[in-house]
Order: C-alpha cells, then structure tokens, then sequence
C-alpha cells in the first residue's frame, strides 16, 4: 500500500509508478551483486565460462560442458536455471510481487496467480533440465571413471605379470646357480 502512495502523491500513474520502483530495485539488485572488482560473480557450471576459467576439471565434465556450448538451447537452459537458482531472482519476484499486490490488482489477485502458476510450469522445467544435466555429468563421469580404473588394471596385471617373470628368470640365474655350487 506505501507503493500505490508513491505515484498517487507524485501524480504518476500506476504504470510509471511500476517503472519507477523496477529500476530502484534492479539499480539496488545490480548494487548488491557487483563485487568489488567491478565485475559479477557468475555461476562456473554454465559452460562457456567453465571451460574459459583455466581450472582443472574432469575430462567427462569437459566434454559435456563443450557438447553443451555448442547448441542455443542448451546455453539457454543453462543460463536460465543459472539465473533461476540465485538471490538475484528470489529479490526480483519478491519487488513485483509487492508492486502487482498493491499498484496493479487488488484481492484476490486472479492475474497474478495465473502468471505465477506459468512461472511454477516453466521453472519446474529448467529444474528438469539441470537434473538431466546432472545426470549426464554423473554418467560420464562414471563411464570415464570406469574405463580409466579397467586400463589401470589391465597395466598392473600385466607389470606385475613382467615383474613375476623378472623375479623367476633373477631366482633361476643366480640362487638357482648358486644352489648348484653349493652342491657340487
């Protein structure tokens, strides 16, 4: 109700009085999620930045992260659910949620439940999207892991075949040799 008195008192209307507050709250937002480096911290999980960060990670995880870059809609996903998972988004719904309830619609608010409900639609599909995703990461990660710990495998097996032979053909050219003097 303090919103709706803004524009009243300014002689805005609600439209003007709604543009105004969003850009206090998006200038505030943008305030509040720049570091003191100038720059923002970014979520390394979207590909791009993850294969541009210079870190060590997993051959799987790199792999997915490239098959990912390349296509838009997976980029696209993949900001969204970036965006959708952070504070950036909770403060953003909380301000036009109290702009619509107060400047807008009054009760019981019928627009905006329709809009809200929409929202629920499509953010239960990005989360969708981030579990397969996830998934993906996990099974190429395990497929990678596997394959790496049977190739480790099969060359110890093998060094430890060579090394028996060694021992044997050392054991029969000099104790086996001075067994045999030792008998004579």
């Amino acid at each position: 109700m303090a919103l709706a008195g803004v524009g009243a008192r300014s002689g805005l209307s609600n439209t003007a009085t709604i543009g105004v507050i969003i850009a206090d709250v998006h200038a505030w937002l943008t305030s509040m999620t720049t570091q003191t480096e100038g720059h923002r911290h970014y979520p390394q999980l979207i590909p791009g930045r993850l294969l541009r960060s210079g870190q060590m990670h997993h051959p799987a995880v790199l792999d997915e992260a490239r098959r990912r870059r390349e296509k838009f809609q997976l980029r696209l996903a993949d900001r969204i659910t970036a965006f959708a998972g952070s504070m950036n988004f909770v403060w953003i719904h909380a301000a036009l949620f109290a702009v619509w309830m107060t400047a807008l619609e009054r009760n019981p608010w019928p627009t905006l439940t329709l809009v809200v409900s929409l929202e629920a639609i499509f953010l239960s599909t990005f989360v969708m999207i981030g579990q397969n995703r996830q998934a993906a990461f996990q099974q190429a990660k395990a497929d990678h892991d596997f394959e790496t710990q049977e190739l480790e495998l099969k060359t110890n097996t093998e060094l430890t075949r060579q090394i028996h032979l060694l021992t044997a053909e050392l054991h029969r050219r000099f104790i086996g040799s001075n067994t045999d003097n030792g008998a004579q």
